[in-house]
Order: C-alpha cells, then structure tokens, then sequence
C-alpha cells in the first residue's frame, strides 16, 4: 500500500464525517445546470510525504501523470498564462477572449525584480538560492499577489512553496487556500512532488519531505458517493518515479523526461462532475 493511499483514504474519511459544509452560504462555485456547488470541509489539513521512500501518486485510481507534469512545466518553466502552450484542456474553461488566465499563475512566477546579485523573476530567484544560498530561509515563492487578483480569471489555489535544505535533501512546503479533494488533490500531490525532485536534480541535492497545507480540503455534493466508492478499493504499492538524469538546466526538462514504472492502479474513475 502506497503511502499517498494511505493519506487520502484518511482525509476523504475525515471530510465525508465533517459537522462543516456550505450549503446555508451563497457560494461562488457551481455546475454547468448552474446549480451552486456546495461542499463538506474540513480547515488546516496537513500532509507530509517522504518522497526519498516513495513517490505519493494514488492507486486507489490512476492519475494522468503526463498532463500533471506538462502542467507544472507550464506554469514553472515556461511561466505561461496562454492555454494553448498547455497540451490539455484543463484551464480552457478560465481562458478569456485573449487566451490566456489572466494575471495567473506562469505569469506571476516569471515577474522580474532587481536584487543585488542581479535581475530574477521567483523561479531563477530559487534556483540561484539553492545554488549559493542553501541554508537560506528565504527561499520562498508567492504567486497570490494582492494587486494583480482582480486581473486573474482564477485566484490560485496552490499559491505558495517555502524550500528548505536539510543536509543534503530538498524539502517543500506547498501552500493551497483550497483543495478539490477528489479531483485535485492527488494531482496537485504529484505535481509538486516532480518539481521538488527538479529542482533538487539541477541543484545536485536528493529530495527530502514535501509538506502540504492545505486550508480548505473539500469534497463536493456531488462527488461525496464516489468518493465514498474510490476510498473502499484495495490500493496498491507504490510506483516509482524514473527520471532522466542527464538533465541538469531546469529549462531543459520535458515531459517525456519523466515516467512512473510499476504503476498499478484501480479503474479510472469516469464523468467526475468538476466545478466551476
């Protein structure tokens, strides 16, 4: 059984059990009938994974392990906004009539600012940190900025990760407002456990713990019973994530440079309503 499993089948318990939900409150989120999306909630959920013993991908059910990474490249490599430099259609619902999310996301991470070392946006700030400052305690980044929020189709959920060397191993700590446990959660897991292990292979350190926080893990009304049915299944053992280690610019990783071997997994879970 696989560690990740082993999370989620506890958090979707403990939300599906939860006193808190929405339903007396006017929420934003909603379905495609526009009927409003309410949810059960649980507030401050924290997750550690050691990604030196396994890597925390699910196997309760599958998770798209190419589209999560092509994604986390979008937003931290190529720091785009434009849907159409992502290969799927996940942000096609928050493009707007330019196409791109607005003020979001790539966006925020490739702002530049003048420091004495020289001019960096939030990635290139990192990257140059881990190099010459690893014992820093200001290797942080922040994409939910005040002023640039009501130029974003969707304010971030994942907003921030605060990196932090212990020896010779890369840690993380991903900060989210809100988490779409059934369909998000795992995803977001995967992501930035691949960033983490990025940016400790471009650095020459080992990859350590990735902790997420999460402020408001929800399951949605309509997706409690499925919930409830992917969290009775018999997992499986972890798998494992084989990168390319040629590799040594961060710029220079595609996603065909990552592969999880030995991946089994339960039955994709199919029309998943998602909210909006």
């Amino acid at each position: 059984m696989s560690l990740a499993d082993t999370i989620f089948q506890a958090n979707i318990a403990d939300i599906l059990l939860s006193d808190f939900n929405d339903n007396d409150q006017n929420v934003r989120p909603h379905w495609v009938d526009g009927t409003p999306a309410h949810t059960k909630m649980v507030f401050g959920l924290t997750n550690r994974y050691d990604l030196s013993k396994e890597f925390p991908a699910l196997t309760l059910r599958p998770v798209n392990f190419k589209a999560a990474v092509d994604e986390i490249i979008w937003i931290w490599q190529k720091k785009s906004n434009r849907v159409a430099d992502l290969h799927s259609h996940i942000w096609d619902l928050w493009a707007g009539e330019d196409g791109t999310i607005g003020k979001a996301y790539g966006y925020q991470l490739g702002k530049k600012a003048k420091y004495p070392e020289g001019e960096f946006d939030q990635v290139d700030r990192v990257l140059w940190q881990l190099k010459n400052e690893p014992a820093s305690r200001r290797i942080i980044t922040n994409i939910y900025n005040f002023e640039d929020l009501n130029e974003m189709n969707l304010y971030p959920c994942a907003y921030s990760m605060t990196f932090v060397v212990t020896g010779n191993k890369l840690n993380g700590i991903l900060n989210q407002r809100s988490n779409d446990m059934l369909v998000a959660n795992n995803w977001n897991v995967v992501q930035y456990a691949v960033l983490l292990h990025m940016f400790a292979q471009v650095s020459g350190l080992e990859v350590g713990e990735l902790v997420h926080v999460i402020a408001n893990a929800h399951i949605y009304d309509r997706h409690e019973e499925i919930a409830k049915e992917v969290i009775r299944r018999n997992p499986y053992p972890a798998p494992k994530l084989k990168i390319n280690k040629s590799v040594k610019n961060f710029y220079d990783f595609k996603v065909e440079d990552f592969e999880l071997v030995d991946y089994q997994h339960g039955e994709t879970v199919k029309g998943i309503p998602v909210a909006i």
